[in-house]
């Protein structure tokens, strides 16, 4: 027994999975781990009084998960895929998976635009949740971007790009401006581009209607979930736009 009365066994209870996480995931909670629970992503084993025991390849799945929602972005769907496709328990006493393999960290660097797709993909896409960022000046971001002074006021001016309220840019700035620049070459120009703008704007405003009414509630876990539920409609809605532009395309084309 331990001395809150609980008895420990095999497993590693939620506060020392956290404690181990922590050190990788700061911002990891109980309240996340509890949530990925209920997804399906760890399903740890219960003592007879019922507090959870997490194996060590539990422990690994959650690393798993953590590492591919923070450095690719992936929906949760996609990532219980992942470990399921790696195999599994049977029925009756299940015994631990196999751990995940390990998911690299892509170093923190800007992508150039015409770096191979398998270098872009995902990483350009935004991370979906707040926290300490990179912040540039309109110096930095015109460097490295490759524009000058007149391209960026273009892209301010059909709200391509914005600064922050202190007059900052992230890194995403450096992307669009990128991207943007791109587009050029086939002869489309920042005006043609407002579409995307309002397309955006309005994709926001449908999901702060679903997600609002989450984080006003006071359970402590629905700040969590929130977050996670953000994430998980910003990335499918990078997903349908994608497909849907590709599905245009390819009926223009005849294809």
């Amino acid at each position: 027994m331990t001395a809150a009365g609980r008895p420990q066994r095999d497993g590693l209870s939620i506060g020392a999975v956290l404690a181990q996480l922590r050190g990788d995931f700061p911002d990891v909670t109980i309240s996340k781990i509890r949530f990925l629970e209920a997804e399906g992503l760890v399903q740890p084993g219960r003592t007879p009084s019922g507090y959870r025991q997490f194996a060590a390849a539990d422990v690994e799945r959650l690393r798993f998960v953590l590492a591919a929602q923070r450095d690719h972005y992936l929906p949760l769907k996609v990532i219980k895929e992942q470990l399921d496709g790696g195999g599994g328990g049977g029925g009756g006493a299940r015994p631990p998976p196999p751990p995940p393999p390990a998911l690299p960290r892509p170093p923190r660097r800007l992508v150039p635009i015409d770096a191979p797709a398998e270098n872009v993909g995902l990483p350009v896409a935004a991370d979906f949740t707040t926290g300490k960022e990179l912040r540039l000046t309109q110096e930095e971001l015109l460097e490295q971007a490759g524009i000058d002074a007149a391209a960026l006021a273009e892209l301010q001016q059909y709200g391509l790009v914005r600064p922050g309220p202190a007059g900052f840019f992230d890194p995403d700035a450096v992307l669009v401006a990128r991207t943007v620049k791109a587009m050029t070459e086939f002869g489309i120009e920042p005006r043609h581009l407002r579409a995307f703008r309002a397309a955006a704007d309005r994709e926001v405003g449908l999901l702060e209607q679903i997600v609002t009414p989450v984080y006003r509630h006071r359970d402590p876990e629905a700040k969590s979930r929130a977050d996670e539920v953000v994430r998980e409609l910003a990335a499918l809605s990078v997903t349908l736009h994608t497909l849907l532009v590709k599905a245009g395309i390819r009926g223009v084309a005849g294809c």
